[in-house]
């Protein structure tokens, strides 16, 4: 097995406002060893459609990705975003080189079957092809990987970030020791969704079944430990969940998953 690989999935508000992302790539950049970093956007599509003049319909939220949106999603995620996180990391003097899951057949996925609703071009993954990134990594760049992949016969599909982290992390642990890293807004999972202080230092899925029926974990955080948990049984070392201070210090703030 090769050297430690951490792979840091940063969304919400750090990677919308100019400061918090230019923190965090800081603390990014100083992580020891080999990296992976995949980013959101959501908030950036959402304004560039506005723009454009084309609504964004969201369901338990959920982004509908019809032809125009997956237009904006691929502009957004695979061009405006994705190439200010390269720049910046540049500026760091760290060699990088931004992807999506067409990329060198990072990512493939299939478009999500209509059930009770139809979520358009959004593609839920079958298969990770991690053999030409592997080199990269081992030559010190960094990917930096957008929410977007595709089915293998041309078709882009808009893909949930934390998912394509979770499943890039479960591939990638056949050759490296991996950390999941989730960084967002909040300093980790929260007892009290109201008090940002009320950080759980060590959740396991016995925990985490309590707190998901008294709802005091819910909504969006649900499907991102879903994939947390996931990652660890399916060979990912460990999965941490944090803020920008969280990746700046080290990880010695946050929450950490574990099995047991």
């Amino acid at each position: 097995m090769h050297d430690r690989l951490t792979i840091v999935k940063v969304g919400g508000k750090v990677v919308e406002e100019p400061d918090s992302l230019s923190a965090f790539l800081k603390g990014f950049s100083g992580i020891a060893g080999q990296k992976i970093l995949i980013h959101g956007g959501g908030r950036s599509a959402t304004s560039i459609a506005e723009k454009l003049g084309i609504e964004t319909k969201m369901v338990d939220g959920r982004r509908i990705t019809d032809q125009d949106m997956l237009d904006v999603a691929v502009m957004v995620y695979g061009g405006l975003v994705n190439k200010n996180i390269v720049a910046q990391l540049q500026a760091l003097n760290k060699q990088a080189i931004g992807l999506t899951g067409a990329d060198l057949d990072l990512v493939r996925a299939v478009k999500r079957p209509v059930k009770e609703v139809d979520y358009g071009y959004v593609g839920d993954v079958t298969g990770v092809n991690i053999d030409n990134v592997e080199e990269m990594i081992k030559n010190e760049v960094i990917p930096v990987v957008a929410p977007l992949t595709h089915d293998g016969k041309g078709q882009m599909l808009n893909t949930n970030a934390d998912t394509m982290a979770a499943e890039l992390a479960k591939a990638f642990s056949f050759v490296f020791r991996v950390s999941l890293v989730y960084c967002f807004e909040k300093k980790g999972v929260l007892a009290d969704p109201q008090d940002n202080q009320s950080v759980i230092a060590n959740l396991t899925p016995e925990l985490f079944d309590e707190y998901k029926e008294s709802s005091v974990i819910s909504d969006g955080m649900i499907p991102k430990l879903d994939n947390g948990f996931d990652a660890l049984k399916r060979g990912v070392s460990e999965v941490f969940i944090t803020n920008v201070d969280g990746v700046n210090n080290g990880f010695s703030s946050g929450t950490l998953l574990s099995n047991s």
